[in-house]
């Protein structure tokens, strides 16, 4: 697949999620709709979602809470990749309070206009959301503190060059702190080609040992990968099913290939 083909199925996809949160439409888990259960369940504690509006919540497609990876400190400046309908920015805008800055980073336009009306619903003033891609961020060298990112590294098709470029924007010093799906030994290449996959967070999940590698050329140190969640075949089924696959033909090669990982490391 072409990477603009990639992009345009990304933002269709993530565009009609946005539209039916908007639009107060329950919202629905599979390659059809964008996301994939159980990938996006349960990664939030009711307590911390208490007070941000309904749509920040149900426009939740990650697979993993980045702020809670991470010792988020008043006055910092956090940039959130791929920042969808906005929970994660607002979240970690709790953490570094008025004296703190998050920028969310989107490419589409549904998520940017939900994600700005989630802001102004919850009173939070000093989160910026802004248009653009991962492989290209709109901020200057050594601009903040803090990267995050939920489930969104892994839809790029040049991971090494989103990696590059949260390199560039940390300050030294600066940390990386982002959920993401890893796979764990070889998966069908069948898999790997599927559009709906991909889209769904699955297909373009990066090897743990590769996700490695590729951090530590860009630079970054003291980096670790912790898989929390290992996918057996029957959470993969109905998603695997969608997408068109005989599941009972391909268990035994997908069968706790992949996982959700809490992923670390740190700007000299």
């Amino acid at each position: 697949m072409s990477d603009v083909t990639l992009k345009d199925a990304i933002r269709q996809r993530y565009g009609e999620a946005a539209a039916r949160v908007s639009e107060g439409r329950a919202s629905c888990c599979g390659p059809s709709c964008g996301c994939a259960d159980p990938i996006t369940s349960d990664l939030y504690e009711s307590g911390e979602t208490a007070g941000l509006p309904k749509e920040a919540v149900e426009a939740s497609l990650g697979c993993g809470n980045p702020t809670a990876l991470i010792d988020l400190r008043p006055g910092e400046v956090v940039l959130d990749l791929g920042s969808g309908g906005g929970i994660d920015a607002l979240l970690a805008a709790r953490r570094v309070g008025p004296t703190g800055r998050v920028f969310g980073l989107d490419m589409t336009d549904e998520m940017l206009a939900l994600a700005r009306e989630n802001a102004r619903r919850a009173g939070v003033h000093h989160v910026e959301f802004l248009k653009g891609e991962i492989e290209q961020v709109p901020l200057p060298d050594n601009a903040v503190d803090v990267v995050i990112s939920n489930c969104v590294i892994n839809l790029s098709s040049d991971k090494r060059r989103v990696l590059a470029e949260a390199f560039r924007v940390l300050k030294p010093g600066g940390r990386f702190a982002v959920s993401d799906i890893v796979v764990r030994g070889e998966v069908p290449a069948a898999i790997r080609r599927s559009v709906e996959l991909w889209v769904g967070c699955v297909a373009g999940a990066l090897e743990e040992s590769t996700y490695r590698s590729l951090l530590e050329e860009v630079g970054f140190v003291e980096v670790d990968i912790e898989p929390w969640r290992i996918y057996r075949v029957e959470d993969a089924r109905a998603f695997l099913e969608q997408a068109g696959f005989d599941v009972d033909r391909i268990a035994a090669q997908v069968d706790g290939r992949f996982a959700s990982a809490f992923i670390r490391a740190r700007k000299p």
